[in-house]
């Protein structure tokens, strides 16, 4: 059976792992150009083909993926003047797989559906290390039919897949999980602040901590930081979680639900990107707010 032919738009570390699995699994690929060259020519120099633009993309694919930052660079990938809609065909399948605004979801779904193209939604957990291993976590919105045809697609994307109902369960869900994690990480990185000041060995505070409920996988992430000044194991930049951040309270205002922790988490997050600490990782969250409170969390 021959392979769906893939577009992809948005080549940037995660894009570009995603698409050399994608090559390495012998899909017919297609890449919109990009002022950043260096991926683009590595991946055209393993066989993919590229578009000038997403325009020009659109009629070279069966499913075209969507790797981009906001819901403002997806809107610019569909609808712009050159974008997907110029070129579509009915048929084709378009996967967003950034965090976005559900209620833009909802908008290009109807536009792509108006020229007869359908829209999914399949956010991304994990690294572009298991991307290029094929071994993403993805939550998936979308129609039943939608979803079954490009699911072989994302078996050789994913090691975990969960359809999580229609076109924009995916981003809904995928908002809570992500304030949820940044909530986390504010209050560790509170906690651990608060302990230094107040004279707590941070190794004390990690042992009892980690012996209880409260260990999680976010918990050691900006631990480590705290007490070694490593934040590398989760590569997710603070005004990316303040971009999700902000898209979860539009949603919860658009659902006219009271979100109560949300607006501190943005507040933190918001203050340490005016800081100029956007593009740090969020575990170096401890950093600003020990330095706010100062203290000196580490030698």
């Amino acid at each position: 059976m021959s392979k769906q032919r893939i577009g992809f738009v948005g080549i940037g570390l995660m894009g570009r792992a995603m698409c050399l699995n994608l090559i390495n699994k012998g899909y017919p690929l297609t890449v919109m150009a990009h002022r950043n060259r260096a991926p683009i020519d590595e991946l055209v120099g393993k066989g993919a083909q590229e578009a000038a633009n997403a325009g020009a993309l659109a009629p070279e694919a069966d499913v075209i993926f969507i790797c981009v930052t906001t819901s403002d660079a997806v809107e610019a990938v569909i609808t712009g003047e050159t974008g997907l809609l110029s070129g579509i065909q009915p048929g084709t399948l378009v996967v967003d797989c950034g965090t976005s605004d559900p209620t833009s979801t909802a908008r290009m779904g109807a536009a792509l559906e108006a020229k007869g193209a359908k829209l999914i939604d399949a956010p991304l957990g994990r690294t572009p290390l298991h991307a290029e291993q094929g071994l993403l976590n993805m939550m998936v919105g979308g129609g039943e039919d939608e979803v079954q045809k490009v699911w072989p697609v994302l078996e050789d994307m994913a090691e975990n897949i969960f359809h999580v109902g229609p076109l924009g369960s995916g981003h809904k869900l995928k908002l809570i999980n992500n304030f949820f994690a940044m909530t986390t990480a504010s209050a560790i990185s509170e906690a651990a602040a608060m302990a230094v000041k107040t004279g707590v060995d941070l190794e004390n505070l990690y042992k009892v901590m980690a012996a209880g409920p409260l260990k999680s996988g976010m918990f050691d992430f900006c631990m480590t930081n705290a007490m070694k000044g490593d934040a590398s194991n989760l590569q997710f930049s603070v005004a990316n979680a303040r971009k999700d951040v902000g898209y979860y309270m539009r949603m919860a205002e658009a659902a006219d639900m009271p979100s109560f922790i949300a607006p501190a988490t943005y507040h933190l997050l918001s203050m340490a990107k005016a800081d100029g600490r956007g593009e740090d990782y969020v575990p170096t969250l401890c950093d600003f707010v020990s330095d706010v409170g100062g203290v000196k969390l580490r030698d």
